[in-house]
């Protein structure tokens, strides 16, 4: 029996491995033993037949570690030195804020290379957050994280706790958390245009049309203001822009948005009248409402709102974390608290955020021809094929890469078209410390944990072959040639990613040691969240910014489309319990059973459309088509139709045998690359008009036995 923490979301829940079996750690104070049904599965991923276990070329052939880093590193030199160094991108996938030890080299791989042309999993999901807190707390990491063990009102846009297990609030044993609330007398609230799992144990659900969110939050401050009944006093000490935040709100009044937002004005009121009077509230939004034309709008007025009502670092509001690990006080003096729009993209003149481009221009980088087209591609722990807006686009153009470099676990839809996959450890094979996700915990907590079993003897840690790789390419000639880079490549090589997270923990606020997270296997807890502000904003002046401009500026494009909600039907996605985006789908435990991927339609629709329970319908948007059955459900309202995230594992040239048997089918071949919050490029997914037609045979790509109405949450 041995003690480990689950790498799979951002619940960071504690395990006891025993023989191959794991389940939740009931002594640590953190997770107190929660455990969901994916972590389960982490063992079938490390004795996966179907796993890389040494490096291989694009032919199957198996490469000796210093050859295949030889060989990369001369590639990627060659081509930035025949193209230019923007020639070489990087896109960094969603697993590796799940490794310590890869986002401590990920900096430093990222300098060495020199390519502006960098991707990740960001800009198709919190980036319009991580914008709102750079501009209106500083620093791109300060996110303000909700108080549910304290709140008595917790207001939710867009977010499924109950199947993410939370997103930029890391809570493990949510859905006991959210019934302790109700236990106390409080409210859960839910806007969201599904009536998802978390919104069938809500007091209150709101089912709101796709991208109204940022409507629906102006109509909230309307209301607020225009009662007067708030006290803003508190606010006149740390806070700018007010006057213009109370000016903006005016012009929307609920009767205005009421249409757009598919909810009742006095609905929007009362809503504003039970937040404001709760003893404790606290606002918060998730992919739903970053992943939309107005992500970044809706960012903003959900800080505001927590601001104006006086739940901004408030017990039981929207608080700042005090993690033993203080990246934010650790890079903001470094005076890196990230940036905004200093260059744009080559070909659309998308913004960067952060030093990274807009994922959602990747192809036309790869495709659009002259300086600084994209050559060669590195791709680590990501399967943007799968997980990017309009993936066959994407699929296509990386076929006409020069070189790629895949580091991951599968020759999956995306690194098939690597020439060069290095396989690196997993699971319990390595230690884990969550960096990022006690940066987001709702109480403060602190648990390192070795590793149980070696990695096999063809697997490499993420943070060697990552600085491996950078020094290769640097000896190649490649990359930015600077002595003090190479210097401190070196010693960060040496150093290794143990001794740099020591030296995280004991310069961070709480003064620990691995030394310290040893002795206390099974985690500390560090107390709950504090009041912090102003002592804890970034901002120039330790003012907390209420209108920021770059948010007034995108106001005008918010009033263009008032008045044009689509007409048909639109597209959202979701996700569910069982399933971690693409990267679980080889464990049979995980896919079993009744299919997954099916679209999701409110019955009156069906009717309208011809539609029957059970059959194949073809699903068309701008950039494609795809075939799925049919689960016909009063939980997606009227106009919405719902497919889940991450399927799609039909594509030939994989070694996904489980994944492959339960293919699915891929909401990216549906999204549009073209429709992005044009704030911030990130991608906007919800609310892609489609059509749903009877699928013909040809088109059918995954098959269901007929299945009744559903009546319950999907």
């Amino acid at each position: 029996m041995a003690l480990h923490t689950c790498m799979l979301c951002e619940a960071v829940c504690g395990v006891i491995v025993n023989e191959g079996t794991v389940r939740g750690d009931p002594d640590d104070p953190f997770s107190r033993g929660h455990l969901c049904p994916k972590a389960a599965a982490i063992p079938d991923v490390m004795n996966d037949p179907d796993r890389v276990r040494e490096p291989r070329r694009k032919s199957g052939e198996a490469v000796a570690w210093p050859v295949a880093l030889d060989e990369a590193g001369a590639r990627i030199a060659d081509i930035q030195r025949r193209h230019g160094r923007d020639s070489v991108a990087i896109y960094l996938g969603n697993p590796n804020v799940h490794s310590y030890s890869s986002m401590l080299a990920i900096p430093f791989f990222s300098r060495a290379l020199g390519t502006r042309a960098r991707f990740s999993a960001t800009s198709v999901d919190q980036l319009p957050q991580m914008l709102a807190a750079q501009q209106m707390l500083g620093h791109q990491l300060l996110l303000p994280v909700p108080d549910v063990d304290r709140t008595q009102f917790f207001l939710m846009l867009g977010a499924n706790p109950l199947a993410s297990n939370g997103s930029l609030m890391t809570a493990p044993g949510i859905g006991a958390r959210l019934k302790a609330l109700k236990a106390r007398g409080g409210k859960l609230v839910v806007v969201d245009p599904r009536r998802t799992e978390t919104a069938a144990l809500a007091d209150q659900h709101l089912s709101i049309r796709p991208g109204g969110d940022a409507f629906f939050l102006l109509g909230v401050l309307h209301t607020l203001f225009a009662d007067a009944t708030i006290n803003l006093r508190h606010l006149e000490s740390f806070a700018d822009g007010l006057d213009e935040l109370r000016q903006v709100a005016a012009r929307y009044a609920p009767e205005r948005v009421a249409a757009r937002t598919g909810l009742a004005a006095e609905a929007i009121r009362a809503l504003a009248r039970d937040f404001a009077a709760a003893p404790s509230a606290v606002a918060y939004a998730r992919v739903g409402a970053s992943t939309q034309e107005f992500g970044g709008l809706a960012s903003w007025l959900v800080v505001a709102l927590n601001a104006i009502t006086g739940n901004l670092d408030r017990a039981g509001g929207a608080m700042l974390t005090t993690p033993a690990a203080d990246l934010v006080s650790l890079t903001g003096r470094l005076g890196d608290r990230g940036h905004f729009d200093k260059w744009r993209s080559r070909v659309r003149k998308l913004p960067e955020f952060g030093g990274e481009l807009p994922v959602a221009t990747l192809s036309d980088e790869l495709e659009t021809e002259g300086v600084g087209q994209i050559k060669a591609l590195i791709t680590v722990a990501g399967n943007p094929v799968l997980s990017t807006p309009n993936g066959a686009r994407l699929d296509q153009a990386l076929s006409g890469l020069e070189y790629m470099v895949s580091i991951d676990l599968y020759r999956n839809e995306t690194t098939r078209h690597a020439d060069l996959l290095l396989p690196t450890s997993f699971g319990f094979e390595r230690d884990h410390y969550d960096l990022v996700f006690y940066t987001l915990a709702v109480r403060n907590a602190a648990r390192y944990v070795e590793k149980l079993v070696e990695p096999p003897p063809g697997v490499r840690g993420d943070f060697e072959t990552l600085l491996d790789l950078a020094l290769s390419v640097q000896a190649h000639g490649g990359g930015k040639q600077n002595s003090r880079l190479r210097i401190a490549l070196k010693t960060a090589r040496l150093l290794g990613p143990q001794r740099a997270l020591d030296l995280l923990l004991r310069f961070g606020p709480h003064r620990l040691s691995l030394a310290k997270l040893r002795a206390q296997p099974h985690g500390i807890d560090l107390g709950p969240l504090l009041p912090q502000l102003p002592e804890r904003l970034q901002t120039r002046d330790r003012r907390l910014q209420l209108a920021p401009k770059v948010f007034l500026g995108d106001l005008p494009r918010l009033d263009s489309r008032l008045d044009q909600a689509p007409k048909g039907l639109v597209l959202i996605g979701r996700r569910a319990l069982r399933s971690n985006n693409s990267w679980m789908h080889n464990s049979e435990r995980l896919v079993k059973g009744p299919a997954a991927c099916t679209l999701l339609m409110h019955p009156d629709d069906a009717a309208t459309h011809g539609l029957l329970a059970g059959s194949q319908v073809t699903v068309t948007s701008r950039v494609g088509s795809v075939s799925a059955p049919l689960v016909l459900t009063a939980d997606v309202g009227r106009g919405v139709v719902s497919l889940p995230h991450g399927w799609g594992h039909g594509r030939a040239g994989t070694q996904l045998r489980i994944a492959g048997a339960h293919a699915g089918v891929s909401l990216n071949d549906l999204t549009d690359e073209q429709r992005i919050d044009e704030l911030t490029g990130n991608a906007s997914f919800s609310g892609v008009e489609v059509t749903v037609a009877p699928a013909i045979a040809a088109q059918v790509t995954s098959t269901l036995s007929p299945m009744a109405e559903v009546a319950g949450p999907l």
